[in-house]
């Protein structure tokens, strides 16, 4: 245990070595960051109570305090505290290593690769544990690294620094704000507060390099606009159109949990039109942008709706899947891609099928889609020929198939776009509201529509009875 201790401490007593050595090299050597400006708000000029913080982000806090180390809550906690928001997590920055955090909490563990995170564990609640990043152009000893793609994408960032270094080098300055437990100030190093007065999205330091550096800022810019009802300052605007295929450079399985962030934050209409306006949602869903833009109305009323009925389930504490919202936004080219199946003289069910599997193959090479989602979108667009097939005991049998209500209310919303569909949807709407009696009734005089599914042909015996010799 002593060795540890020693160990760590004369590791911290190399890194801060190296950090003054930096500070003595020539500027001309190192690219030009951005100057802080800071500001202290002492407790009386803001709005943030501890009442507001939850409780395991204050113990996190205390306990780093209380091991002599620097622990401040930071970023989307204290900025939309400010706002008068409920944070839905709390982030910790402090100047302690991670391994050293990990260290000081048993329920804890180490993740990251591009930066390495601690992440303190109560329960259900997470608090992630940041140490403080330094600039990464300046050289760097051992695990403190930084590496670069030819894009300019960093593709390792364990660069330690100050505090003053970690809020310069964060992505937007409303999320560049320091809030101290010690004394209750904020530490504005960036200008934070004023642009969230103002409700203006602003990058920190030169934006093009700061999209090349992560392209996912760019998703960011456009959700933190939609869910804080923010304009995206001009500058911070100007490079997205023109950088938005970077994306492309981003690993398909980050940008499906993106996609989720973007669309599961309850403002999934406005942040789909911002999307579109910047040329980054046929980045993410590049058939479906194609279809849009060539295909009829509808497609587009479909998208939208089924997004407002999203931020309407979330506002009301109801569940969203992620295989509903996929259905959605990748109907427009199943729709295509099945009609060209359909065209080589495949049967429609079969058509279907085939469509939709050169859809979800071709999605997951911009996004990917855990096969749990794709196989419940499958089954949703598989439905839809189905459901107008209601005769005999077929509607009570598809009443009961697990994924009868997310097939009907994805029925609900091709009408609701315009697509003729000869009442099917109030058709099935006044079946579950009917008694057992009535829904015989319906069922004897409703007519069929729709394919039929293929009978299997029997196969010839020999030994048949029926046979012939």
């Amino acid at each position: 245990m002593v060795v540890k201790k020693v160990r760590r401490l004369l590791n911290r007593i190399k890194n801060g070595a190296t950090q003054a050595k930096k500070s003595e090299e020539p500027q001309s050597n190192l690219q030009a960051e951005p100057q802080a400006k800071l500001e202290i708000i002492p407790r009386d000029n803001h709005p943030i109570s501890r009442k507001d913080i939850s409780s395991p982000a204050l113990k996190v806090l205390y306990r780093l305090n209380n091991s002599n180390y620097q622990a401040y809550l930071v970023g989307g906690g204290v900025r939309d505290l400010l706002l008068g928001l409920h944070p839905k997590d709390f982030d910790i920055a402090t100047d302690a290593h991670p391994e050293e955090v990990n260290h000081l909490f048993k329920n804890s563990r180490l993740i990251g690769r591009r930066f390495k995170l601690v992440h303190v564990l109560f329960g259900r609640e997470v608090i992630e544990v940041a140490t403080f990043r330094g600039h990464h152009e300046a050289p760097a000893l051992s695990a403190n690294q930084s590496t670069s793609s030819e894009h300019g994408m960093l593709l390792r960032d364990n660069v330690y620094g100050t505090m003053e270094e970690d809020a310069l080098r964060r992505d937007f300055t409303v999320n560049a704000l320091y809030y101290c437990v010690k004394d209750f100030t904020i530490y504005d190093y960036a200008g934070g507060l004023e642009d969230i007065k103002k409700r203006e999205l602003r990058l920190i330091g030169d934006p093009e390099k700061r999209y090349r550096e992560d392209p996912v800022r760019m998703l960011r810019a456009v959700r933190f606009s939609a869910k804080l009802d923010f304009t995206i300052a001009p500058e911070t605007e100007a490079p997205i159109f023109e950088l938005s295929t970077l994306l492309n450079n981003i690993p398909a399985a980050r940008l499906f949990d993106e996609v989720l962030k973007l669309m599961l934050s309850g403002n999934a209409l406005n942040t789909f039109r911002q999307l579109r306006h910047y040329n980054l949602f046929g980045q993410l869903f590049p058939a479906s942008e194609h279809s849009l833009k060539q295909g009829p109305e509808r497609y587009l009323k479909l998208i939208e709706q089924a997004l407002v009925n999203t931020d309407e389930r979330i506002k009301q504490g109801k569940p969203v899947t992620p295989a509903f919202l996929y259905a959605a936004l990748l109907w427009p080219a199943l729709e295509d891609q099945w009609e060209k199946v359909k065209d080589n003289n495949t049967p429609p069910f079969p058509a279907l099928q085939q469509a939709a599997q050169k859809v979800i193959t071709r999605q997951c090479k911009s996004t990917s889609i855990p096969k749990r989602f794709s196989f419940n979108m499958k089954e949703i667009w598989e439905m839809q020929l189905r459901l107008p097939r209601r005769s005999g005991n077929k509607a009570q049998l598809l009443a009961e198939h697990p994924r009868f209500r997310a097939a009907y209310d994805f029925l609900l919303l091709r009408e609701q776009s315009g697509e003729n569909l000869d009442g099917l949807g109030q058709w099935w709407t006044d079946y579950q509201e009917s008694d057992e009696h009535s829904q015989r009734r319906m069922t004897k005089s409703t007519k069929e529509h729709g394919p039929r599914p293929r009978r299997r042909k029997k196969r010839y015996s020999g030994n048949s009875q029926n046979s012939t010799h």
